[in-house]
């Protein structure tokens, strides 16, 4: 705000020599609501840190209730030079669980999203898919015009009265686009169980949750140059369905 003799300038204000003039700078307004939400970290060093992610959540966006949001208060800081806010560096859906692999310095944002792009990052997802299917398979069809890949195996089945079959189905990403396994599976035919999006009209489940869950990243530190493989451990209601089960 600017005011000219203690009067609120505008556009119309004519100056004449001998005003006082004064600039008010605001003070930074920090907000009072502060996000307390607490999360599972798996790993974590000076560089970067691995956190579960639970369903139900944002990753990052506009709503207050988001992972981004609730980091610095379940991260380190980091002592590096270049430090920052904690940073996710890939997203996973709302509904999605899982590992969420995430940058603490400015250098490690860049080289690990960098990472991504060139597709040196291996990511495992599981997922519960209902009905018959092959012991494994590729699926492409395109996905909002773009060529699309997700290669999948079957680890175990159990039969539902319901459902007809239950699949626990280890599946890996070659593209990733939005939304691409949910929509992948649902295209041959067996979607995700809990997909209200893509599933089968008739064979919703409804208040359980989407069974997909991240269940590990596997990479190469770019700073320490070694390699990280970590796992992020089964949701209680996928145990529920596969008593047993190797992986």
């Amino acid at each position: 705000m600017i005011t000219v003799n203690d009067s609120i300038a505008t556009s119309a204000t004519l100056i004449k020599g001998g005003e006082c003039i004064i600039l008010s700078i605001p003070k930074e307004i920090i907000p009072n609501k502060k996000l307390i939400f607490s999360l599972k970290v798996l790993f974590e060093d000076n560089h970067l840190a691995v956190i579960h992610k639970p369903a139900g959540i944002l990753v990052s966006g506009n709503s207050f209730k988001t992972i981004a949001n609730a980091l610095t208060q379940n991260i380190q800081p980091s002592k590096l030079t270049d430090a920052t806010k904690p940073q996710p560096v890939h997203r996973l859906d709302y509904a999605t669980t899982g590992i969420l692999l995430v940058g603490k310095t400015s250098s490690s944002i860049r080289a690990l999203n960098r990472m991504f792009e060139d597709k040196k990052v291996e990511k495992i997802y599981y997922a519960v898919s209902i009905g018959e299917m092959s012991d494994q398979g590729k699926i492409t069809s395109e996905i909002e015009g773009k060529k699309s890949q997700s290669n999948y195996k079957l680890i175990e089945s159990v039969s539902s009265k319901r459902f007809g079959k239950l699949n626990l189905v280890k599946l890996k990403l070659q593209t990733g686009r939005r939304h691409q396994l949910r929509k992948h599976l649902s295209s041959i035919n067996n979607p995700i169980l809990g997909d209200a999006t893509y599933g089968i009209e008739n064979l919703i489940l409804t208040g359980k949750g989407l069974y997909l869950h991240a269940y590990s990243l596997k990479f190469t530190h770019p700073f320490i140059n070694k390699q990280v493989y970590i796992k992020d451990e089964f949701p209680q209601r996928f145990k529920k369905i596969f008593i047993e089960f190797s992986i």
